[in-house]
């Protein structure tokens, strides 16, 4: 068979043993898979959407009720970012888990979390783009943070919001960012961190001498796997899309106002949990800054993985990484229960 476009953005032949989805989970080509969906529904969106406070929650309902398959559109649109984070997660997850991160491969893992919290805030920027009630704990509580940073925070807090207070010019720019900023951030890292991979070997598997196995398969049987995980994925998105709507509310009367029971987007419920314990800067800025400088410095503190022990789960070698981030995921994983339990 004559190798097309796509096949060569593949390498000729990858190691078997390390291309079986329960070695990589499919997490690196599902989240690039779920980013060209998003694309994809978000241009169609954007035809809609109208990015002022009294129209906003308007053109969103428009969408959802009343464009031909404007609901089924947004509803993927909503679930590709949801799964997007927890794909990316996973991945991160494997790649620790695996010790994967080891060099020539520690930048590219910084690529790889910066990346990350690139699509966090894109899924933030998004959800407060339906301006409506159910995003006034984002839009106030989660901004306001910005004011707690010393001697710059108020001068942040003007420049994200565009004012004193959330109004015409915050909406805005929440757009501009989600698309331009953030959308286009997210673009340029996913294809830089692809090119890594590729750079840096493609799958960490031992050196040759070391391998119990040097069975390869083919780039062409590479893509027939990747488009049958397409397949599977799409159908799970229109499942999601068709039997679970993605959230609307009643638009925004009155910001000065918020419900009891607002809260943040699930993605932030361990900070707003921690919020609850004290000084906002030190619980909803410190502590997360320090959970990433954490998860950044693993390849370059900690011990790393044998060669003899790549390519595989759980290297005895690197086993420290691995218990730092299982305490980490707990923490988050906690917290997240905690917020979720009523009345706290």
């Amino acid at each position: 068979m004559r190798p097309n476009f796509f096949h060569h953005l593949h390498p000729p032949t990858i190691p078997a043993q390390q291309s079986r989805w329960r070695y990589t989970l499919g997490a690196g080509g599902t989240a690039v898979f779920l980013l060209f969906v998003l694309a994809i529904t978000g241009m169609l969106e954007m035809f809609y959407y109208t990015p002022t406070p009294e129209q906003a929650a308007l053109s969103v309902q428009t969408i959802s009720y009343h464009v031909p398959l404007g609901g089924l559109v947004r509803n993927t649109h909503y679930w590709s970012a949801q799964l997007l984070m927890i794909v990316m997660a996973a991945h991160l997850i494997r790649v620790v888990m695996t010790g994967a991160y080891r060099s020539p491969r520690r930048f590219n893992y910084l690529l790889g979390l910066v990346l990350f919290v690139a699509v966090v805030l894109l899924n933030f920027t998004g959800y407060i783009l339906r301006w409506d009630q159910g995003i006034q704990w984002a839009l106030v509580v989660g901004t306001n943070l910005l004011k707690t940073i010393p001697v710059a925070g108020d001068a942040l807090y003007v420049m994200l919001i565009g004012g004193s207070q959330p109004g015409p010019a915050t909406l805005i720019r929440f757009y501009a960012w989600h698309i331009f900023g953030l959308g286009l951030l997210v673009v340029i890292l996913t294809g830089w961190h692809i090119f890594r991979v590729r750079r840096d070997g493609g799958i960490a598997v031992p050196p040759p001498r070391l391998r119990e196995d040097d069975a390869r398969i083919t780039r062409f049987e590479l893509v027939q796997r990747e488009v049958l995980a397409m397949i599977l994925i799409t159908a799970i998105l229109f499942i999601l899309a068709i039997f679970f709507p993605a959230p609307i509310d009643a638009p925004i009367e009155q910001l000065t106002t918020m419900a009891n029971d607002a809260s943040a987007p699930w993605f932030f419920l361990w900070v707003q949990q921690m919020l609850k314990w004290g000084d906002p800067f030190v619980w909803g800025i410190v502590v997360p800054l320090v959970v990433m400088l954490i998860l950044a410095l693993i390849p370059y503190v900690l011990p790393q993985a044998q060669d003899a022990e790549l390519g595989r789960w759980f290297p005895k070698s690197n086993r420290l990484a691995r218990l730092v981030l299982i305490g980490i995921s707990l923490l988050v994983i906690v917290l997240t229960l905690l917020a979720l339990l009523p009345g706290s």
